[in-house]
């Protein structure tokens, strides 16, 4: 393995720097390279555990770590928020120092980042984020890969993101585009926009790689030559309770084959999924030729190996 990142913890895209993307997204390309050898297990982390923490559903996120985590050597133990005391008031911090005494690193999705870095306060091991309420860095890093593998760089390809920009996929998606180079503009309505500071941190990385930024509201002004349009749902997890507000609000944002005409020829259609067909992406959209949705999917295994690995291996 090229280098290490041994002992870090991972909860956001701004954790990392420039070199520590590319150390990241140039060991996933040569697992993966490794995996389509017909290499599926390199055990170097055998005699590992590692604590696979639940508050949320999920169906990427789980089977993607605990598959990486087989293909790695290491034992994924799954553990649901109902399942533990969580569920009957113990507080994180005593969680946290208990698991730390048992597994060797723990990957947390929940509702709220402010539990994360709790957790990350009193762990002793390494502590990752599969999904917080404000990042989502597994995706972004996976979107990277996605992105480099279809245009060989990050640097200078245009992605535009249209609909919710408050959402923790678009915050680590700008920030990683801001840090690898690449030119982003993000379009939503007000009231969902990305958070000022996320904005301000990817403003910082764009001064250094030469990235662009663009936070507007016209989704045609964002795609409009755009090589990468991504979206993502228009109601997350947690935001059940204003479902019908948001559709109203987002409701000009679909990705459509007619706003996909503004964009690049050589453009690709992207979205973390789950999706919602016909309401932020078309089916037109999301089963034509522009999308690659589904090579995205499969990198999250690639990009997950290599960040668990460069953690936890010497």
């Amino acid at each position: 393995m090229p280098g290490t990142l041994q002992g870090r913890d991972l909860l956001s895209i701004r954790d990392l720097s420039r070199e520590e993307i590319r150390l990241i997204l140039d060991t996933a390309k040569q697992l993966k390279q490794r995996y389509y050898a017909g290499e599926r297990v390199i055990p170097v982390l055998k005699g590992k555990t590692i604590a696979l923490l639940f508050e949320k559903p999920s169906t990427r996120t789980r089977v993607s770590m605990e598959v990486a985590a087989v293909q790695l050597g290491a034992y994924p133990l799954v553990l649901r928020k109902g399942e533990t005391q969580l569920s009957r008031g113990e507080p994180i911090k005593d969680t946290a120092r208990v698991l730390s005494r048992y597994v060797d690193a723990i990957a947390a999705r929940v509702y709220s980042h402010k539990s994360l870095e709790e957790l990350a306060a009193y762990s002793t091991v390494p502590v990752i984020n599969m999904l917080s309420d404000l990042e989502h860095p597994l995706q972004a890093l996976a979107d990277a890969l996605t992105i480099e593998e279809r245009f060989g760089s990050v640097k200078g390809v245009k992605v535009a993101y249209v609909g919710d920009g408050r959402n923790n996929v678009a915050h680590s998606l700008l920030l990683v585009v801001a840090k690898l180079g690449g030119h982003i503009a993000i379009a939503s309505p007000p009231g969902l926009q990305p958070r000022s500071d996320v904005v301000e941190a990817a403003q910082a990385a764009a001064e250094e790689s030469g990235a662009t930024i663009e936070i507007l509201e016209d989704p045609r002004e964002a795609v409009r030559g755009a090589d990468v349009v991504y979206t993502d749902v228009w109601v997350s997890m947690g935001e059940e309770g204003e479902a019908e507000q948001r559709r109203r609000m987002l409701r000009g944002y679909q990705v459509n084959e007619q706003l996909m005409s503004l964009a690049s020829s050589r453009a690709v259609f992207m979205h973390c999924l789950p999706a919602h067909r016909g309401e932020e992406v078309t089916e037109e959209v999301i089963e034509g030729p522009w999308s690659i949705v589904w090579d995205q999917a499969e990198n999250r295994l690639h990009v997950q190996k290599a960040v668990l690995a460069l953690l936890l291996s010497p």
